[in-house]
């Protein structure tokens, strides 16, 4: 950074700003009078490859490639860059990992008579806890307060671990439980938008890595920032540049307004459909256009949350004046401000959305009118599958009916009109198909816009006033993703009237749409399942795949958080808005949902009103601080932890046993077994579970012997820091599609005796007689949240290669991280047109590693005579180097004990 042997230091330049000097690279001036065509998303990736070009880590080919950046972009083989993310987020389901997987890191170098203090971060790394608190209680006042004590007797081994962290390692803030939601905390308060560092006064765009896919909300702000696996986010930490494929870069133009009943919700989902039928997976979508400007930041994040869902690696929204507003808004200095300002105008980097040819030039262009986003909710499977709320009714009682997918569910004609009836607080209530069991205000996609929660709040208020009511068995929360949204909420008069309709604050953090509900009715889960009924979670998430939300809730619908109240006032989903009336007032009239919904110009007013800068000073002032609760915390202090063997929680993990100093021997897999058979869109839900955990599971007869009841299973997110629980849970979603078993479940065959059995026994008794494992799948391979655990998972289950249709992005790069190997059918091939059956023995003849090369063909050959071709998706060298050393972390540790 700005070194002595940075080979374009004659491009740093000097700038004053209050009377102070900074220096800064000019980008500009190193790329000439190609720089106007560059989309302002590579000129950061330019900016960055530019500051650190030292000849060896980043070469000076490297900024040649970014800049030939247009003719690169549109060549069929991809051209492979190195980037230094500016810093590094965690949260703490992916972020617990990850820092025992530094802990262990310091135990392997010490044992191989390293220094074990040189296993630290050394780019800065910000990790908030915000994903451990779960809808325990909901529908009351005391509801946060008796979620938050039961977060802490579930996770308090995990927590004493993230402070010995947070004090054992250099640059890492730890920001404690309580505060919000990681990418709501990120875009109010931990973003810098240029980085000022402190030693050379050099300025520096903020950019920034996560292990959380909608890592990409901070693009909303101009950042830019996306997903990362945990292990690729540690490598980062340790100072690596991370290798990325120069992107295409998807222009997307905005133009005209919203309507006065639309909301940001519905123009994401809108967006969401749209670029995913685009098909936009490894590339970058920027934004651009008038329609741009009439955005709030709130409304650019809320669709630069859901890129993971439109599959891009990024939704970016350049920098502009509204950008530099919503930092004065959320309280940063006007000092900062001013540097902000003068080092984006200096570099070129300040967008005018309404400026004449001032777009740069783009691999493609699409282009939305505003005008036309109507009102609409994605599912009931799937958050690209988006229904306008004026075809729901239909659109639900087709998919009973239509055959089983992500649009139908398969049910025979004579179930279609299932009816149950139960008792909830000794009143007797029925359920149908579409009735609504679960509906929450939760999720960063939302949480974070004033618009929709002060929309919520209106309605909610209109409708109490009108006299509605929400159905007494429905489970109802709020879980804002900051202290700043009740702050405004309550200013605004509007808690009252979401109190009485059962939204009630449950907590802060990343809830019910990481599948935290929480437990419902014990009466209520039964009369589903015996009448096998359809029931609905209605949720203000990004995420609604099959058996993630909650088991019973078979359907589950994304929607605005004033959507959530209003099909939880109707009680279920197949309603019309339009005909159909949410109720009738104490006088018997009706009230439909018109009568009750306010318009973007009122809570537009209420907005300009009670959301203000002192709110934010007041909650960030005392965010690292933390409740009583965290305070009392004793945590253990020295360089290495110490491990409790007894722990159920944080566990020393296996992978650097047996390591030595020397590069592991690589040879073909041979003799392989396929643990499963799989489809299309296996998510990484499906391969590692963040949710309850099943009482006749692997991982719940581990926790039983042990001598845990199962209230105090906790869920597989809260024990990622164990590798004994997360092994027994890969491959444990209840909705997992095994094509050798009947039906859906986490089981799988045993193949030589044909036996059916648990997907860990199996694994264990594959590991008994050595035998290697694969996986053969379909499309979209490991979509879904940035998951780890759901490449360690398969590694302990001894997977040694998955071969698939498709891979997304960042689990691909997760399975090479653990020395798996990611392999692609050929074009327009799979094991259906293979004619494969997975029962098959399996040879992958691997290449010598010296004559390996990225994207080459393998040869697969099976004991049934078939023989195919797969691609080897090691994309970059710097994927083999990882290959070769059994993994990035292995490959880290190597590196620093010789001192490379």
């Amino acid at each position: 950074m700005a070194g002595e042997n940075n080979l374009y230091n004659k491009y740093l330049r000097t700038l004053t700003v209050d009377n102070k000097q900074y220096k800064y690279y000019d980008i500009a001036d190193v790329a000439g009078n190609c720089y106007d065509d560059l989309p302002y998303s590579i000129r950061v990736l330019l900016e960055s490859a530019v500051r650190n070009c030292d000849g060896f880590h980043i070469e000076e080919k490297d900024v040649q490639n970014i800049l030939k950046w247009k003719q690169i972009q549109t060549m069929e083989q991809g051209t492979e860059i190195p980037f230094k993310p500016a810093r590094v987020i965690l949260q703490d389901l992916t972020g617990v990992p990850a820092v025992v997987d530094f802990a262990a890191m310091r135990d392997a170098v010490k044992d191989l008579d390293g220094d074990p203090k040189k296993i630290n971060p050394i780019c800065p790394a910000d990790l908030v806890i915000d994903h451990s608190i779960q809808v325990d209680y909901a529908g009351t006042t005391d509801a946060l307060q008796k979620n938050q004590d039961l977060e802490f007797e579930r996770n308090k081994e995990r927590f004493l671990f993230l402070k010995w962290g947070a004090r054992a390692f250099n640059n890492m803030l730890i920001v404690p439980p309580g505060s919000g939601i990681v990418h709501q905390v990120n875009l109010e308060y931990l973003a810098r938008v240029v980085f000022v560092d402190k030693d050379t006064s050099l300025l520096y765009p903020d950019t920034v890595v996560g292990t959380d896919s909608h890592t990409t909300m901070i693009n909303g702000l101009g950042v830019l920032g996306w997903g990362v696996g945990g292990i690729e986010a540690e490598a980062v930490m340790l100072g690596q540049s991370i290798s990325m494929l120069l992107p295409q870069v998807v222009g997307y133009k905005l133009y005209g307004e919203l309507n006065q009943y639309a909301t940001s919700t519905d123009l994401v989902l809108t967006i969401t459909k749209h670029l995913r039928q685009l098909g936009v997976v490894g590339k970058f979508v920027e934004f651009y256009g008038p329609g741009v400007s009439a955005l709030s930041i709130a409304d650019r994040a809320t669709i630069a949350n859901m890129c993971p869902e439109y599959g891009a690696t990024v939704g970016y929204f350049p920098i502009d004046k509204n950008s530099l507003e919503y930092l004065r808004q959320t309280n940063r200095s006007e000092e900062q401000i001013r540097v902000i300002e003068a080092y984006l105008k200096a570099t070129k980097q300040l967008r005018d959305y309404n400026a004449l040819n001032s777009d740069p030039k783009y691999s493609q262009s699409v282009e939305l009118d505003l005008a036309t986003v109507v009102s609409c909710v994605s599912g009931p499977k799937r958050p690209n599958d988006r229904v306008a709320v004026s075809d729901m009714k239909r659109d639900f009682i087709d998919c009973l009916s239509n055959k089983v997918g992500f649009k139908g569910f398969g049910l025979a004609h004579d179930k279609l009109g299932g009816v149950a009836k139960f008792m909830y607080d000794s009143k007797q209530y029925e359920l149908r198909h579409g009735s609504v069991i679960i509906a929450a205000i939760t999720s960063c996609t939302n949480t974070s816009n004033p618009s929709v929660m002060l929309g919520a709040g209106l309605l909610a208020k209109k409708a109490v006033e009108a006299g509605l009511s929400v159905p007494p068995y429905i489970k109802t929360s709020l879980s804002p993703g900051s202290g700043v949204v009740t702050y405004y909420l309550r200013e605004s008069g509007v808690v009252p009237a979401l109190e009485k309709l059962g939204f009630a604050v449950v907590g802060y953090g990343c809830m019910t749409c990481i599948g935290n509900s929480g437990g419902i009715d014990e009466n209520i889960a039964n009369a589903i399942e015996e009448n096998d009924l359809v029931c609905c979670g209605v949720l203000s998430g990004n995420r609604n795949f099959e058996g993630r939300i909650h088991p019973n809730t078979r359907a589950n619908y994304l929607a605005s958080p004033l959507l959530v109240i209003a099909y939880a006032i109707a009680g279920r989903v197949d309603i019309d808005f339009e005909t159909e009336p949410l109720g009738k007032r104490p006088d018997g009239s009706d009230v439909f949902l018109k009568d009750v919904w306010p318009t973007r110009s009122e809570i537009h007013a209420v907005e300009q009103k009670h959301v203000i800068p002192a709110m934010f000073k007041e909650v960030y002032a005392k965010i690292q601080k933390g409740s009583s609760n965290w305070q009392s915390l004793e945590a253990p202090s020295g360089l290495l932890y110490p491990w409790d063997p007894s722990s159920t929680y944080i566990k020393k993990p296996p992978f650097f046993d047996g390591m030595t100093r020397e590069l592991p021997k690589k040879q073909s897999i041979q003799n392989a077994r396929v643990l499963l058979f799989l489809g299309d869109s296996v998510t990484t839900d499906h391969i590692s579970p963040a949710g309850s955990i099943g009482r006749t599971s692997p991982a719940a007869r581990y926790l039983a012997q042990r001598g845990l009841t199962p209230k105090e299973f906790n869920s597989y997110g809260a024990r990622r820091g164990n590798d004994d629980v997360m092994a027994r849970g890969t491959f444990a979603n209840i909705r997992l599609v095994n094509k050798f078993m009947s039906k859906a479940g986490p089981k799988t065959v045993f193949l030589p005796t044909n036996e059916e059995m648990d997907v860990f026994d199996c694994a264990q008794r594959y590991a008994r007689e050595n035998t290697p494992l694969i996986v053969i799948t379909g499309k979209d391979y490991g979509s879904g949240s940035s998951r780890d655990w759901a490449a360690k998972g398969p590694y302990l289950l001894g997977i040694r290669a998955v071969i698939a249709e498709s891979f997304e992005r960042i689990h691909r790069s997760n399975l090479v991280g653990m020395g798996i190997v990611p392999l692609q059918f050929l074009p327009d091939e799979n094991a259906e047109s293979l004619g494969l059956n997975g029962r098959e023995v399996y040879n992958i003849l691997m290449p010598e590693l010296k004559d390996i090369k990225p994207g080459q063909h393998v040869q697969v050959q099976t004991n049934t005579g078939k023989q195919f071709q797969v691609i080897l998706r090691f994309d970059t060298e710097v994927d083999l180097l990882f290959y070769k050393h059994g993994g990035i972390l292995n490959y880290m540790i190597r590196k620093m004990l010789n001192g490379v």
